[in-house]
């Protein structure tokens, strides 16, 4: 896609931490970035067993209902000593309707007395980009951030685990990052810059 040309493109998410950031990383494209809530765009059922798997389900969603190229997202935090838990699962990890504090606290229990050392995590996000609802070959892009769970979050910024998340290179949790250099380190600026490469070729 040259950077000449305009397109509209809807991002497959309701969650506004995640809007504000696929704008922000987008900003450099001459794209129009728009929610799916302006198309009132129902919630896809998530019930892929892999981040790729729901990132389609997301997507393909976003581009029926509203006739646009779609750009979906599905990401999550994997915990070492929990098997990779949260994983797919971690926007609901204390039920349905979770909020990001029950969230948290769901998985300061989950890892309640667990040494430092064993406390190795990751964000990873897969996003995938289709051209239309059908396409057979969507485009599909990954990022990995490790880092660690502290014990008691730290930062108001952010969303989700963030205020848990160590990043030991920043010597701060992703909740004290400044977002725009959030935006350049973390899973979900990897994988959109992988994604921008793809684009542009």
């Amino acid at each position: 896609m040259s950077t000449s040309e305009r397109q509209t493109i809807v991002v497959a998410t309701g969650n506004r931490g995640k809007l504000k950031e696929f704008q922000a990383l987008l900003a450099s494209m001459s794209l129009t970035i728009v929610p799916q809530s302006d198309f009132a765009v129902p919630e896809a059922e998530e019930n892929g067993l892999t981040f790729v798997e729901n990132a389609l389900i997301k997507a393909r969603q976003a581009a029926r209902h509203t006739g646009l190229p779609a750009i979906a997202d599905d990401s999550g935090l994997e915990v070492d000593a929990l098997q990779g838990a949260p994983g797919i699962h971690s926007a609901r990890f204390a039920g349905a309707g979770a909020s990001d504090a029950d969230n948290n606290r769901r998985l300061l229990a989950a890892l309640e007395g667990v040494p430092e050392v064993q406390r190795t995590a990751r964000f990873r996000c897969v996003l995938v980009f289709l051209r239309h609802a059908e396409d057979p070959a969507p485009l599909i892009c990954e990022g990995v951030w490790p880092g660690t769970i502290l014990t008691e979050p730290r930062g108001a910024g952010g969303f989700g685990y963030d205020p848990l998340f160590w990043v030991a290179a920043e010597n701060a949790t992703a909740a004290e990052l400044p977002p725009q250099h959030k935006n350049r380190i973390s899973h979900r600026g990897q994988a959109m810059r992988a994604l921008l490469a793809a684009l542009d070729r």
